[in-house]
């Protein structure tokens, strides 16, 4: 599994934007469905909440990378 760290500069990410930022989902739309049709983890576990508040220390996992918030 490929390993992405992505530094934040305010206290939190929501998961949608995180998942674009990043560049795993091409768009907000992309993400949207993705998260909704629950292929995304949060720390391990299935999200299916776009607007879930990811701090520093939490993971998403999405088509096989992994994204850990710094």
């Amino acid at each position: 599994m490929e390993e992405k760290t992505i530094p934040i500069t305010t206290e939190y990410i929501k998961l949608q934007d995180l998942l674009k930022f990043a560049g795993v989902s091409d768009t907000g739309g992309e993400a949207k469905v993705d998260i909704q049709e629950g292929r995304v983890k949060v720390n391990g576990e299935v999200c299916t909440m776009r607007g879930k508040k990811l701090r520093p220390g939490d993971t998403a996992e999405l088509s096989g990378v992994r994204l850990r918030v710094r």
